[in-house]
């Protein structure tokens, strides 16, 4: 099926409708045309004008596309599609379902490059940066059990961890990466509460670079992943949000 021919599964949209009926609406025709990754989406103007819409609305709702690694835009050339896109068949809405295949890609890319960072954390940390470590994983946990904001704690933490590798470039990437995956402001995914299961296995992890221990370093932190990609299944598929 061409990319033009998609275009017929897409209706125009209420002259009031946000950027999550547009997306919503994208969604359903890239199933239901079975445009798959490679694929190239129909021109944006030819988007807008089949939904009825502003260009400036349609670049909007394709950014949050892009900012979830959905699609790829080429200059002079189009937008493609980078990964499955998929409407919810249950009571989870399209975008929380994106957002969390999304999160899950994210995780898998993280497990790779975190599990190297605490293994050189543990075997190269010096006494001071082990003590700074031990510190911050506690300052992390006061924060968390008192209720106060903890992201900056966590940020730290892990921060000390990542200067503790050796190498600066892991905790840039990692960074960036966790930067560039957007999180829409009604997101399941960026509430407080989100992730909180996990934190008190940082105290293990926190404790096995203490020791010096890179196997136990890098059990730890797929536990503390294992336990956020679980909560992120738990989502797309029963709609806790």
């Amino acid at each position: 099926m061409t990319r033009n021919t998609a275009l017929r599964f897409l209706e125009p949209l209420e002259s009031r409708t946000g950027g999550a009926a547009i997306l919503d609406a994208l969604a359903d025709m890239v199933e239901r045309a079975g445009l798959q990754i490679g694929d190239r989406l129909p021109p944006e103007v030819s988007l807008a004008s089949a939904l009825g819409v502003g260009r400036s609305t349609l670049r909007e709702a394709l950014n949050r596309w892009e900012g979830l690694g959905l699609i790829r835009r080429r200059q002079g050339d189009g937008t493609y599609l980078l990964a499955k896109v998929q409407t919810s068949k249950g009571p989870v809405p399209t975008m929380v379902r994106l957002e969390g295949e999304a999160l899950l890609r994210l995780i898998e890319v993280r497990r790779v490059l975190e599990s190297e960072v605490v293994r050189k954390a543990a075997a190269h940390a010096t006494e001071c940066q082990r003590r700074g470590i031990a510190l911050l994983c506690q300052r992390l946990l006061t924060e968390v059990d008192s209720g106060r904001p903890w992201r900056p704690a966590d940020a730290a933490f892990h921060g000390a961890i990542y200067d503790a590798s050796g190498n600066p470039m892991f905790g840039q990437i990692l960074q960036r990466l966790d930067e560039a995956l957007e999180r829409s402001a009604s997101s399941p995914f960026g509430r407080v509460e989100f992730g909180l299961a996990s934190f008190p296995l940082h105290r293990r992890l926190s404790d096995a670079i203490v020791e010096g221990n890179p196997d136990r370093a890098c059990a730890a932190i797929n536990d503390i992943l294992d336990s956020v990609q679980a909560e992120v299944e738990a989502i797309i598929e029963r709609g806790i949000t």
